[in-house]
């Protein structure tokens, strides 16, 4: 590679020296410049005179002017104007004035109009922009120096002698005032431009500080975080996001797209299809909490819930979207254990509590038994057919698989017995029970099952109303469906306890310091049973207002 010559680097030096703007020079280089077209100007004057008139090069006046405006360029690039008053540098354009009327009174035989030089100077003046009203009478006495002063040396004054020279320093006077506005108006308009300059770079240092501030923080989250606009490309992802997309990329794709990712439904092994991936619902506008999926296979594989949200623009319309991956392989695993020990125990529950069933059965067929014996064999059987019936619900909720046999039954009327049954605990705990139902309403759905989702809901609003409360069962058809809804006037629920009011084994926070009794499988156990028969139960709840429990099923 050849090293660049002395000419090539001076040539890219002038070259940078013309490319700047004016005011990026500095101060001798802009004097400089400023003076240079005067300069030039007097070179190519002095080559004509050279050229056709060589005899007025002896002219001494002539001679002054070319000398002093040597002298004057000199000047502007010796002296170091920085170091003197600001404005010092706006004495080389009126000594300009003063060689002007030199070379104008030596050269006057050989060019006319030497004087126009004359508008150099005065746009120099003007165009400082720097004591504004000095410099538009100076464009005027300027010129009228010029072409006044040769009058008076030659004696030659008179009205018309003064008056027939005067349209020139007028004309120039005019281009100094058109000079002076242009230069204030643009620099207003510079002044202008530096405000919103600073303001900008202090817009661009808070954003590089904020985008600092938020990558910091990005890259210190435990989730996996992605932003995607509205085309689904991705704008942002931070580095949990990146390994988590690492883990969902086949081993024979380096560059996968959103439907060749290993993402896997809740079986782990069911792939999720292109439309109910978390970032393509993202993309197409959802907004969802808390999809489980499972990313990667074998052993790797690993458990995400993942939550999005969009972005809207100024206008309201869908820009893009945020999208959170949380790794819950491990709540996942301990929940899967929970229920696997929650399986194993009621299954060893289940055989002692059948065989102490099956042998009070037998001792209550003993014929010679006493009344009193009879009485606690019976409440032996009672509770020993309730645990029973606890282990099955268990058992069932674990394999998640609720056996119905539907048939026709009355609704209304199993609505009446659960309500019923349940009078004399209202009765106790002062809670007023109503009814509003139909003389009948057939369905088909397992009596069974259902009667134990009515008594579970209805018992549920007498133990959780205060003393005093009031609780009112509903039941009604719209088109081919059955309405059943249970209300009370209760404690309530607020938004978060109502989130998990069907998870296993929860209890809301007020019912655990009430010490009311339960175990937190009632309304899991009751979703179950209604979404087996196809329909789906919903609440409504306000802490100190009381809650609304809804089941709606096919007829």
């Amino acid at each position: 590679m050849t090293q660049p010559s002395a000419w090539d680097i001076g040539e890219k030096k002038k070259l940078l020296i013309f490319q700047r703007s004016f005011h990026e020079h500095t101060l001798r280089m802009r004097v400089v410049l400023s003076q240079l077209p005067l300069s030039v100007c007097v070179c190519l004057s002095a080559i004509l005179v050279w050229l056709f008139f060589p005899a007025t090069l002896e002219n001494p006046l002539f001679l002054i002017f070319l000398l002093s405006q040597a002298f004057l360029l000199a000047l502007c690039i010796v002296v170091p104007w920085h170091r003197l008053p600001f404005a010092s540098f706006l004495i080389i354009p009126i000594l300009d004035m003063v060689s002007i009327a030199f070379g104008r009174e030596g050269g006057q035989e050989a060019l006319t109009g030497l004087s126009v030089l004359v508008v150099l100077p005065v746009i120099w003046l003007c165009a400082s922009g720097l004591y504004p009203r000095l410099a538009i009478v100076m464009s005027f006495l300027g010129p009228l120096g010029i072409v006044w002063v040769p009058v008076f040396l030659h004696n030659e004054v008179s009205e018309q002698a003064l008056t027939k020279p005067l349209l020139f320093p007028i004309l120039i006077l005019g281009i100094g005032v058109s000079v002076s506005v242009l230069t204030l108006s643009m620099v207003r308009q510079q002044r202008v431009l530096e405000q919103k300059d600073e303001a900008l770079k202090e817009a661009l240092d808070i954003s590089t500080k904020q985008e600092r501030l938020l990558n910091t923080v990005m890259e210190a989250l435990p989730l996996g975080v992605v932003a995607v606009d509205g085309d689904g490309h991705d704008i942002l992802m931070n580095r949990r996001q990146r390994q988590t997309h690492a883990l969902a990329t086949p081993p024979d794709n380096d560059d996968p797209n959103e439907s060749q990712l290993l993402v896997f439904d809740i079986d782990r092994s069911t792939p999720l299809p292109p439309d109910r991936r978390p970032v393509r619902r993202a993309v197409l506008g959802e907004r969802f909490t808390d999809q489980l999926v499972w990313l990667g296979t074998g052993e790797g594989q690993r458990a995400f819930t993942t939550s999005a949200r969009p972005m809207l623009d100024d206008a309201g319309k869908f820009a893009g979207s945020v999208v959170v991956f949380s790794d819950v392989t491990d709540l996942v695993n301990a929940l899967a254990a929970r229920d696997d020990f929650v399986a194993n125990v009621s299954h060893e529950f289940r055989t002692p509590l059948t065989s102490i069933l099956g042998y009070v059965e037998l001792i209550l067929d003993d014929a010679s038994l006493d009344a009193h014996s009879r009485k606690q064999l019976d409440v032996v059987r009672r509770n020993a057919e309730r645990l029973l019936t606890l282990v099955s619900d268990l058992l069932a909720v674990r394999s998640g698989q609720i056996v119905i046999q539907r048939h026709t039954a009355d609704v209304a009327e199993l609505v009446r017995g659960s309500v019923t049954s349940a009078e004399p605990r209202a009765a106790k705990a002062g809670i007023r029970l109503s009814m509003d139902l139909p003389d009948a309403l057939e369905a088909r759905v397992d009596s069974s099952r259902l009667a134990q989702v009515l008594d579970n809901l209805v018992s549920n609003a007498i133990k959780y109303s205060l003393d005093g409360g009031d609780v009112e069962v509903a039941a009604w058809e719209d088109e081919d469906f059955v309405f059943c809804r249970v209300t009370d006037t209760g404690m309530g629920m607020n938004e978060e306890e109502q989130a998990e009011a069907f998870t296993k084994f929860f209890r809301a926070g007020g019912v655990r310091k009430s010490a009311i009794p339960g175990v937190g499988l009632g309304l899991p156990i009751s979703k179950a049973i209604v979404e087996a028969h196809g329909g789906t139960i919903t609440l409504e709840s306000e802490p100190g207002r009381g809650t609304t429990f809804t089941v709606k099923m096919p007829a």
